[in-house]
């Protein structure tokens, strides 16, 4: 447990360079203590005093801004920053080493009691108001951007942005650090302008061929209104 807690400390203090000492991260960082409270109802969930595991949780929500269902499967290294308005829901599993911040929310699209909440594998990064919704699955080392909204699987080393969310690969834009998490939210790419770059691309080249086709008829008339000495076009 003492471990355990360690390096939930340590997270705070890779991820988040406002974090000056450990005794800041601990009264003051309400991520950290939505985490620890998530792991105390988790236990009475998976011990058939699930009553107890959502009073617990409910009580988490209400310190921190922060709600977790403790169904929910977290694993080590999770760091939320802020946290405020982040919702997990029941079945949402998470892998190693991941980052939410604020108002995220990773939630479910059906009543059926199935697994309906988001699988995030190793060292994904969810930015604030992102949503990530439905039983899909976001590989490893990808990242969502901002107020993005995620319905459909994300493969690994991808970076989503939109709405509806929408997917590119990081093409060698990887951390040079493979094992550390990618926080530059400023360096996003722009689907949409890559898509109307590339159709504007496409309308100049039909416009040249078409100028071409023009001018070749224009040529053809001349030499036929030579040809008939200019009795004719």
């Amino acid at each position: 447990m003492l471990q355990t807690i360690r390096r939930d400390i340590q997270s705070v203090f890779d991820r988040d360079p406002a974090a000056r000492s450990v005794v800041e991260v601990l009264l003051f960082y309400p991520g950290l203590h939505a985490l620890w409270l998530y792991r105390l109802a988790h236990w009475f969930w998976r011990n058939d005093s699930r009553l107890i595991g959502r009073g617990i949780s409910h009580f988490a929500r209400w310190l921190t801004g922060i709600e977790i269902h403790p169904g929910a499967i977290i694993g080590p290294g999770f760091f939320i920053d802020h946290g405020m308005g982040t919702v997990i829901g029941e079945t949402a599993e998470i892998g190693a080493n991941v980052t939410l911040y604020h108002n995220v929310t990773l939630g479910g699209v059906s009543w059926e009691r199935v697994k309906r909440h988001p699988t995030l594998e190793d060292h994904v990064v969810v930015g604030a108001g992102a949503q990530v919704l439905g039983p899909i699955v976001i590989g490893s080392h990808s990242r969502i951007g901002a107020n993005s909204v995620v319905v459909k699987d994300v493969p690994p080393n991808s970076v989503v942005v939109g709405v509806p969310g929408r997917v590119k690969g990081r093409n060698g834009d990887a951390p040079i650090e493979g094992e550390h998490e990618d926080l530059r939210h400023d360096r996003l790419p722009d689907p949409t302008v890559e898509t109307l770059r590339h159709l504007t691309g496409r309308v100049v080249a039909l416009e040249h061929t078409l100028r071409s086709f023009h001018l070749e008829d224009d040529r053809q008339m001349a030499e036929a209104w030579v040809e008939s000495g200019g009795s004719h076009i």
